[in-house]
């Protein structure tokens, strides 16, 4: 918060098309590696902004293993606007056991750990109970990292926008993942997200009561990045919709 909307310009870069980091990602992510290796030595790291070999050297990449976003919504911090967090998941090569997801501006943190629920700011967290798709609302994310599937997207988009009552785009999946688990969203989808973009809140969300599977109703949006996260009730109208829409073949290639 001490660089919220004060960056200079020579604290910013674009590591890729349309995907900046700054200064303030990499001492997030250097903050949250230093604490790691202090409790845990042993665990890989994967983490958004790019780690030193030597973070992981002779560890098992299929052991435990830390996922982590150091600031989801960079392109909003630069700009100012408050939709921003920090992300953090915990599991193994099976499963995810623990998410975190911090909102700095607002002072909310969300967490959850396998069988024990999912909490926000010491409170317990539940999915909405919504199931007429007349008052939905939902999440999304703009592919902007693969706009070549922007005609599919917005084929999404359409079909969605004329049944629900109001689709939000936040800037921060990791928010948009948040926002399911404590019911301020009914669902969410996007396309050509990065792991450290879901995993935490994968857990918030299915310890939250809610639902998350691939745009199929399958388990590969951790490696194909097409998400869909729900309060189950609604799950598989999204994901009926998304399979009509969405060719199983489309190459979801993304990112760095």
């Amino acid at each position: 918060m001490a660089h919220y909307a004060s960056l200079e310009a020579s604290q910013v870069r674009e590591k890729a098309a349309n995907d900046m980091v700054t200064v303030v990602d990499e001492q997030a992510q250097a903050a949250i590696v230093e604490a790691i290796r202090e409790r845990f030595p042993g665990d890989y790291i994967v983490a958004e902004e790019s780690l030193d070999a030597s973070v992981n050297a002779g560890r098992d990449p299929n052991g435990r293993r830390w996922i982590i976003d150091p600031l989801d919504g960079t392109t909003n911090y630069i700009h100012g606007y408050p939709m921003f967090a920090v992300s953090i998941a915990f599991g193994d090569a099976e499963n995810l056991h623990v998410g975190v997801t911090y909102a700095p501006y607002t002072d909310d943190l969300y967490s959850a750990s396998r069988g024990a629920g999912a909490w926000l700011n010491g409170r317990r967290m539940r999915v909405s109970t919504v199931d007429d798709s007349a008052r939905v609302l939902l999440g999304t994310g703009f592919p902007f990292r693969a706009r070549h599937h922007l005609d599919v997207y917005l084929e999404t988009f359409a079909w969605f926008f004329n049944r629900v009552r109001g689709i939000r785009r936040a800037g921060s999946a990791a928010l948009d993942f948040a926002w399911v688990a404590s019911g301020r969203l009914d669902g969410f989808w996007e396309m050509t997200l990065s792991p450290w973009d879901i995993a935490a809140g994968v857990v918030l969300v299915e310890e939250a009561g809610g639902r998350v599977s691939d745009f199929f109703g399958g388990s590969a949006f951790l490696d194909e990045g097409h998400v869909v996260a729900s309060n189950g009730r609604i799950h598989e109208t999204l994901t009926g919709a998304l399979t009509r829409m969405v060719p199983r073949d489309l190459d979801f290639a993304r990112r760095s």
